[in-house]
């Protein structure tokens, strides 16, 4: 009888937990919005190619925590920097959108051209960690020049 009752409150402990667990795994807005900002700082105090290219390649961790990562574009819709797929660089990526039609990336351009910062979306793209395809919301700010830094986060199903 004890294996039984000690079964089946261990099977309950996770059922509460996974969410918890599944949450921990993923940024948050917060954690997202102070990346971009260590971001923003980096351009304007190493220069932009130094930083785009610590963006891409995150030596040593940096600009990479579980499925947060820094993306750049330029407000032609050009990728400047990617964190989780390197082979997006130098495409000019304006007109994509996601199953639903959406132009995400020229919506976060117009976003931060109109108001120098805030949150995108929600929008769908592939999760890199999960490699599902996923909500996501960005948050940008305007880099250097005619840019945007962005760091999006997934949602919790």
């Amino acid at each position: 009888m004890k294996t039984f009752a000690t079964t089946v409150l261990t099977a309950g402990t996770l059922l509460f937990t996974l969410p918890a667990f599944a949450a921990a795994e993923r940024g948050s807005e917060a954690e997202a919005q102070d990346m971009v900002k260590k971001a923003v700082a980096l351009v304007k105090s190493a220069g932009p190619e130094k930083a785009y290219k610590v963006f891409t390649e995150h030596p040593d961790g940096a600009f990479k925590d579980r499925d947060l990562y820094v993306f750049a574009y330029d407000f032609d819709g050009n990728c400047l920097a990617q964190g989780a797929n390197p082979k997006m660089i130098g495409k000019n990526l304006i007109a994509i959108k996601d199953s639903d039609g959406n132009a995400f990336i020229k919506g976060m351009i117009d976003m931060v051209k109109a108001s120098s910062k805030g949150s995108y979306g929600p929008y769908k793209f592939t999760n890199p960690n999960s490699q599902g395809y996923e909500l996501k919301k960005s948050y940008c700010e305007r880099g250097a020049g005619d840019t945007m830094i962005c760091v999006g986060t997934y949602f919790v199903k």
